[in-house]
C-alpha cells in the first residue's frame, strides 16, 4: 500500500480568482512567498498575447474576425513562459524569451485584455497551457476562471472582490507609480468595462466557484489579507 504523504510534505492547488485590481497578484505572490510555491499569474498570460497583438498592428475587429485556424496559426507565434526573478524571489512573464512584466501592466494592453481573452480560441489554448503548470501541484494561481475552469478540483479556492472605486484608486495609484500617466477616471471606465466583459463573456466568464471563499478587501491591507488566507490554509491542515 502507497505510503500517504506527511503533512510538512502536502502541496496544494490554490485558486484565486475575482475582479481585476481586487489585489489578486499581490496577495497570490505573498501566499507563494510563505508557502515556497511557484506563482502564476494567469491574467498576465492574457495580457503577453494582447501586447504581441498591439506590437504587431492587428486591430481588435481584425483579431475578432479571425478564423479558428487563424487565430490558431496565430497563437502558434506566440510563446509565453514565465521565469524566477532571482531578486525579487518571483516568476515574470516573458513573451518569446523577452520580459515584458512591466510593458504588459499599461493602460493600454488593460483596455484590450478582456476582449482579447474572451475569444474562445486563445483561452482553451491558454487553459491547457495553465493546467500543465499545476500538475506537481504547489502553485498559486490567480485570475478569472482559476477555480471554475482550469483548476476545477483546487483544495483552496477564493474569490476576491472590493469597491470598485476602492479598486480604482488603487490600480491609479499603481499605475502613477510605475510611471503610467493617467487620469482616475480612465482608470474606472477601464475597471467599469473589464468588470462587464469580464462577467458577459460566452467563454469561461467571471463568477465566484460554488466552493470559493469570499474575500472582501474593501478595508483590509495586505497583512490582513494575507491572515486570512493562511487562516483557510489551517482549516484545511496545509502547513504555514
Amino acid at each position: 500500500m502507497q505510503e500517504e504523504p506527511s503533512l510538512n510534505k502536502r502541496k496544494i492547488i490554490i485558486a484565486i480568482d475575482g475582479y481585476s485590481s481586487c489585489g489578486k497578484s499581490t496577495m497570490a505572490k505573498a501566499l507563494a512567498k510563505k508557502l515556497h510555491y511557484r506563482y502564476i499569474d494567469s491574467g498576465a498570460m492574457y495580457r503577453a498575447i494582447t501586447l504581441f497583438i498591439q506590437q504587431h498592428g492587428i486591430s481588435l475587429d481584425e483579431l475578432q474576425a479571425m478564423t479558428s485556424e487563424q487565430l490558431e496559426k496565430l497563437m502558434d507565434h506566440i510563446h509565453i513562459s514565465f521565469h524566477l526573478n532571482p531578486e525579487t524571489k518571483l516568476s515574470e512573464v516573458y513573451l518569446n524569451d523577452e520580459n515584458v512584466e512591466e510593458k504588459v501592466r499599461s493602460l493600454k494592453v488593460s483596455d484590450w485584455v478582456s476582449p482579447v481573452s474572451a475569444i474562445a480560441e486563445i483561452r482553451k489554448r491558454m487553459v491547457a497551457l495553465q493546467q500543465s503548470y499545476g500538475k506537481d501541484k504547489g502553485i498559486v494561481m490567480d485570475g478569472r476562471d482559476i477555480g471554475t475552469r482550469v483548476f476545477k478540483d483546487a483544495e483552496l479556492k477564493i474569490f476576491m472582490t472590493a469597491n470598485k472605486s476602492i479598486r480604482a484608486k488603487r490600480r491609479f495609484d499603481e499605475l502613477n507609480e510605475k510611471g503610467f500617466m493617467v487620469t482616475i477616471d480612465e482608470v474606472l471606465k477601464n475597471i467599469e468595462d473589464r468588470d462587464h466583459t469580464d462577467t458577459h463573456r460566452a467563454e469561461s466568464p467571471l463568477r465566484q466557484a460554488e466552493d470559493a471563499i469570499i474575500l472582501d478587501n474593501s478595508n483590509m491591507n495586505q497583512d490582513e489579507q494575507l491572515k486570512f488566507s493562511l487562516e483557510q490554509l489551517r482549516k484545511l491542515n496545509v502547513p504555514v
